[in-house]
């Protein structure tokens, strides 16, 4: 495809029971005129044959393979340099969006009202491994409810998002100094020259398992929250408040503190964040 509109990123490590799942509700969505680039990172399951298969199938998938496990961001920058589309739109391997979800998005951004929206997310329906729905995932919805939010969560999800590929030419690609809050520093980067925003409508299936970063990684995330949100106030000119100020002390001391009551801490952050 010379000029789709939306290019559709979804990079893979080791995700083959979810991955066909994935590729196929992007497929199957009512907005078509997009490519599909799927980048395997060195997997070592049977992923890349899952996503050969299906390249093989539609010539809108655009299939790569890095020969080794080069993480998150470089693998993200790498679909970004090829990406043809206006509209960058991301997903993740195990996850699974809803049918109408890219023409839902695309319509929202093309409105000549929202122009100076950089980003958008949307809300999201969090399912277990079998796909079983167990709870729904909400956001902040307009700009400065969502970077009032920056010191208390991150306001959009990464694999819900549409992003205007301007905002890349003018704010950079994927910081690799912020591998696991890679899209966190993104926000708040764009946000600097652009506005943001969430559609409250569920848009996609954002899948919870054994393999999810956060899962594994909270003490290292923790970390990089701290040391993003101190950038944001040094460097990318946020202004926090005094419930921002706590909320980052109180992240700091929790990569010290019992998982289960880190989790029961960040549930009090996000009520905090949507008042």
């Amino acid at each position: 495809m010379n000029n789709p509109k939306i290019s559709v990123i979804m990079p893979n490590y080791n995700a083959g029971r979810f991955i066909a799942e994935a590729i196929e509700s992007i497929l199957g969505q009512t907005f078509q005129d997009f490519e599909f680039i799927i980048i395997d990172d060195g997997s070592t399951d049977d992923s890349w044959g899952i996503i050969q298969n299906y390249a093989r199938k539609d010539a809108r998938i655009i299939a790569l393979k890095n020969e080794t496990n080069l993480k998150i961001c470089e693998t993200l920058n790498r679909g970004l340099k090829i990406a043809k589309g206006g509209y960058i739109a991301r997903m993740d391997s195990d996850d699974v969006a809803l049918p109408e979800r890219l023409e839902i998005q695309h319509q929202f951004m093309e409105k000549i009202e929202n122009q100076a929206i950089g980003a958008c997310g949307t809300f999201c329906l969090v399912i277990d491994e079998s796909g079983k729905v167990l709870r729904k995932k909400e956001f902040p919805v307009e700009n400065e409810q969502i970077k009032n939010a920056f010191w208390f969560r991150n306001p959009i999800q990464h694999s819900s998002a549409i992003i205007r590929k301007e905002c890349f030419d003018a704010m950079g690609l994927y910081d690799e100094n912020f591998v696991l809050v890679e899209d966190y520093d993104l926000w708040m980067r764009i946000g600097q020259k652009f506005k943001l925003h969430n559609i409250p409508e569920d848009c996609l299936k954002y899948r919870i398992s054994g393999l999810n970063t956060i899962l594994k990684k909270q003490r290292k995330i923790l970390r990089a929250v701290v040391r993003l949100r101190l950038k944001a106030i040094r460097e990318y000119g946020y202004e926090i408040s005094i419930k921002g100020r706590i909320s980052l002390v109180i992240t700091w001391l929790m990569q010290f503190l019992p998982s289960r009551f880190v989790l029961f801490i960040f549930s009090l952050s996000i009520r905090n964040a949507k008042k």
